[in-house]
């Protein structure tokens, strides 16, 4: 995921946010990493309630991301200079990648590639940060889009009001459309680009039940486990 600090100066224009998600070719970044991937336009992936595909809010689009960062009063003649902080466990690839694509609609992005520890504590402790790019692999974690105090800075208030909802919700279709909707609203504010989601492949012996078809993360449930008679 690509966050964007909402709150910083530059990136609080939503015209500039919509403009970076539109220049973002997912469809080059996944096949460079082998095809293994699936294009995510939003906060919710495909194994969580909720999901939905909004892949069709941001297509790429560079005559629309120019138009939008003319508007912010940017060009490839007067361009936006922004720093792109993440873990050099990532490594540079898709950094590389990021600063030729958003070159092309007048982005100049510089690349700060630092230790996890020192990302953990300057980006999502202190927020200090304009672009960060991390590996967001925890599973049922929409709640974030609606703190504003977590590292994105993000303030939905529709987002937050139909997540509230969707807690409160007795019917688990009324909360999935809840969550649906709460996604979409954010997606559509463009905090964040989704750069990709992990297809998730499960394989289990046909001896074992109770394993999880969907996983997200490195959490197992070993208590729900147990091996067939």
């Amino acid at each position: 995921m690509l966050a964007f600090n909402c709150t910083n100066a530059k990136l609080s224009d939503k015209r500039v946010r919509q403009a970076i998600r539109y220049a973002i070719n997912h469809e080059e970044i996944i096949a460079s990493r082998g095809d293994v991937d699936y294009a995510l336009g939003g906060p919710i992936p495909s194994v969580d309630p909720g999901y939905e595909d909004l892949t069709d809010l941001y297509p790429y689009d560079l005559d629309k991301a120019k138009s939008l960062m003319a508007e912010a009063g940017y060009s490839t003649d007067k361009p936006l200079t922004l720093t792109l902080t993440y873990a050099n466990t990532y490594g540079t690839e898709l950094g590389d990648q990021l600063r030729s694509q958003l070159a092309d609609i007048g982005i100049e992005l510089n690349i700060n590639y630092v230790e996890f520890s020192t990302w953990l504590q300057d980006v999502h402790a202190n927020g200090d940060y304009e672009l960060s790019l991390v590996d967001h692999a925890e599973s049922h974690d929409f709640y974030k889009w609606t703190t504003p105090d977590y590292y994105y800075h993000y303030d939905g208030k529709q987002a937050q009001e139909l997540y509230a909802k969707a807690l409160e919700a007795t019917d688990e279709e009324e909360s999935n459309e809840c969550l649906k909707q709460a996604a979409k609203a954010v997606s559509e504010d463009a905090p964040a680009d989704w750069l990709f989601g992990y297809r998730v492949t499960v394989a289990v012996d046909k001896h074992v039940q109770g394993f999880p078809s969907k996983l997200s993360q490195t959490v197992l449930p070993l208590w729900r486990i147990s091996k067939n008679k």
